[in-house]
């Protein structure tokens, strides 16, 4: 499969689903931000939980095989981490930072792209 922005956001929403992330959504933000294309937006129910959902979609780019470079900010306790591949952005979010910052709401116009996780 090609490894295109769609298909590396569809990676990445798998790895965490297949992690238990919940209420995992992706828009596709092009023509809406100048920063990205694709944001992935998910939630964690605990740090612990963030950890291994960050460590999940890192795991999901190099599994990829892609030469793609990504960068890291924010911390599991902060209740907010954020993975930013360029093209893709992943927001993992505990719920209480999910509700807060509204992401969904920030990209209000964004198309939302369907996922549907494959069962493994």
């Amino acid at each position: 499969m090609e490894m295109t922005t769609e298909n590396l956001a569809l990676a990445f929403a798998q790895a965490l689903y297949d992690k238990q992330a919940e209420d995992i959504r992706i828009l596709d933000v092009r023509g809406v931000s100048t920063v990205t294309d694709i944001c992935v937006v998910a939630t964690g129910t605990s740090a612990p939980h963030l950890k291994a959902l960050q460590k999940a979609v890192l795991n999901a780019l190099r599994d990829t095989g892609s030469a793609v470079k990504f960068r890291c900010s924010g911390e599991p306790d902060s209740g907010w981490v954020l993975l930013d591949a360029f093209t893709v952005v992943v927001h993992i979010f505990a719920p209480e930072a999910r509700e807060y910052y509204d992401i969904e709401t920030l990209w209000n116009g964004a198309k939302e792209i369907p996922f549907t996780p494959a069962n493994n």
